[in-house]
């Protein structure tokens, strides 16, 4: 029984009191259909509220919204993708892929902004306010200062295959023509008329790789820190200029021709190849293992909402088709299967001991020891200026 039905009963039951009960009836009926009215009013505006709401969902629900209500309810969606110079190639064959894939099973149409540049200074950017969902950057290192400025939450590596390593590389020896100072080696480089161009770690993500290629060789081969500290000493002692990043750096080898060798990422080799270059270059047999990572900037896609998406590009990076795609832009793929195809290991020569980040403790160990204000590659630089 209704709250306006309850009244109407009471009324029922009085016996007729003439011209006052048909009064009373009279105001009754005005009062409930003023009500009904009203609720119905109340009833409509609610309604009207709750579908401009949600938008282009027919069927209402209690459970919890969506990882991204607002991209989910968007037909156009937009991210930020900022990542390390050398990728670029990559992505730009790879996003399409994507968005057609999305289009196709979302219904929603995905637009990239793109930003590439050292990692370095893209990190420094992201924390300093560039608002990327995305960031594909060279080493973790990087990454982990994003996530300690709580921009990305703890656990990114973990959220997705390999660590949160979607492509590979390894160091190669780049010579001039012929080679003519026959550099076969890591040991070739501390010959006394070699000179080697590289970046500064200091400044430079792939130049920390270079120093940490260097220092693998020696530690891989059985040699202890103090063997692994005079050989490094002595390369850098034959480095004529360290330049502020990878781009420079191939540049004063390329452009302006200083050095006899240059330290860079394979897959910028294969790249110069495809594009017609003549390169000569060596892939030691000794090397290290160049992981890029991969992560969702939290901060920026809760804020965006666009997580779904994002999240959604992500893990496309790692299917055969997005890692095909990598591994034909000189990448080394981060997929297993991939890495077994005919065009991988037809592409890639066999590093016989391959180092990694994990065995030198991490980014945060390698940094705190080697590249601080007053580390080993300070004390490094130091005896090369004697």
């Amino acid at each position: 029984m209704t709250l306006w039905q309850r009244p109407l009963k009471r009324l029922q039951a009085m016996p007729p009191a003439g011209y006052a009960y048909a009064e009373q009836r009279t105001r009754f009926r005005l009062n409930s259909l003023k009500g009904f009215v009203s609720l119905f009013l109340v009833g409509a505006v609610l309604s009207v509220a709750l579908a401009a709401c949600g938008g282009n969902v027919s069927n209402s629900t209690t459970e919890a919204p969506a990882a991204s209500p607002v991209a989910a309810n968007k037909q156009n969606v937009e991210l930020t993708l900022v990542s390390f110079a050398v990728t670029k190639a990559a992505h730009e064959a790879i996003i399409p892929k994507f968005v057609e894939q999305w289009k196709k099973e979302h219904n929603q149409t995905v637009s990239f902004k793109q930003s590439y540049g050292g990692s370095g200074s893209q990190t420094r950017a992201v924390i300093d306010g560039l608002e990327a969902d995305i960031v594909h950057l060279a080493l973790a290192g990087d990454t982990q200062k994003i996530e300690k400025a709580g921009l990305i939450q703890p656990g990114w590596e973990k959220e997705v295959p390999n660590n949160g390593i979607v492509s590979k590389s390894v160091a190669a020896l780049i010579t001039r023509p012929g080679n003519p100072k026959g550099i076969k080696t890591w040991e070739d480089l501390v010959k006394g008329d070699v000179k080697l161009i590289t970046a500064d770690p200091k400044t430079s993500g792939i130049a920390r790789w270079n120093f940490l290629a260097l220092w693998n060789s020696v530690i891989k081969t059985g040699g202890d820190e103090a063997k692994a500290t005079e050989y490094v000493t002595k390369v850098y002692s034959n480095v004529p200029i360290l330049t502020k990043d990878a781009r420079e750096a191939t540049d004063t080898f390329t452009k302006q021709g200083q050095g006899d060798v240059l330290i860079n990422y394979e897959n910028e080799v294969l790249l110069a190849q495809q594009k017609g270059e003549k390169v000569d270059y060596i892939v030691p047999e000794v090397n290290i293992s160049i992981d890029n990572p991969i992560a969702v900037v939290d901060k920026n896609v809760d804020k965006h909402g666009n997580r779904e998406v994002a999240e959604g590009f992500v893990k496309f990076l790692y299917t055969p088709e997005a890692q095909q795609e990598f591994v034909k832009l000189g990448f080394r793929p981060a997929n297993e299967e991939v890495a077994q195809t005919k065009a991988a290991t037809d592409k890639f020569p066999k590093v016989k001991t391959l180092g990694t980040v994990q065995d030198f403790g991490g980014w945060e160990a390698i940094d705190q020891k080697f590249f601080v204000d007053g580390g080993m590659f300070d004390k490094i630089q130091a005896q090369r200026k004697r």
